[in-house]
């Protein structure tokens, strides 16, 4: 089934060379502790098997918590251990040819980082966007040029389907987001990199909380 938008709220997108060292999968489950409703798994440099097992885990440790759980790039993964998802960025798999791989019952995400990229991705197969950077990133070398909070807005305006603001967002960003019309926040280093990544959940959980009462 495809993800329930209301799961978009919180997505914290894993990067284990900020986490202090500590288990992968501890560090995502403190998270959903804190208020965390979609995990994205991100791993770019290790090896398929790694990324596999590392999947495996997560699907496991998530079930029965609701929390969906997303695959970055690897679509072939995502079938694997059954995810809910697979996102993709601009210059891997075109989304079409995603969905020849996982079906029709897995949801898609796509990264947006411009207004020609979402005028063909509106019209798409993607089920959600990730429009971003927001802000200036510290973990990905390769990002693209923040758009601010008003370029998210610009191109958050371009579309109908579900967004996701992406890119160095912090908690304090959260009401102008959603003014804006952000379905959720995907979240990294605000999360992964906290010593307490509960109470760094948390603290996104209850701004949403706050914004949409």
């Amino acid at each position: 089934m495809p993800i329930d938008p209301s799961r978009y709220r919180l997505c914290l997108v894993t990067d284990r060379e900020i986490g202090h060292g500590r288990p992968l999968v501890e560090v995502v489950m403190r998270a959903v502790a804190g208020g965390v409703t979609m995990v994205q798994l991100r791993e770019k440099t290790a090896p398929t098997r790694a990324i596999l097992e590392e999947a495996r885990a997560l699907k496991a440790a998530l079930a029965g918590h609701g929390v969906p759980l997303v695959v970055n790039d690897r679509a072939d993964i995502a079938v694997a251990i059954g995810a809910d998802g697979v996102h993709v960025g601009q210059t891997d798999l075109p989304v079409e040819a995603v969905r020849a791989v996982v079906g029709p019952g897995m949801a898609i995400g796509l990264s947006i980082t411009d207004a020609e990229q979402i005028a063909r991705a509106d019209a798409g197969a993607a089920d959600y966007l990730g429009i971003g950077p927001v802000h200036p990133q510290k973990t990905k070398a390769d990002a693209s040029a923040p758009l601010g909070l008003g370029g998210f807005a610009r191109l958050r305006r371009m579309t109908g389907k579900p967004v996701l603001a992406i890119g160095g967002v912090k908690a304090d960003d959260v009401p102008m987001l959603v003014e804006e019309g952000a379905t959720g926040v995907a979240v990294v280093s605000a999360i992964m990199g906290a010593q307490d990544p509960e109470a760094a959940a948390r603290l996104f959980a209850a701004a949403w909380a706050s914004e949409t009462r």
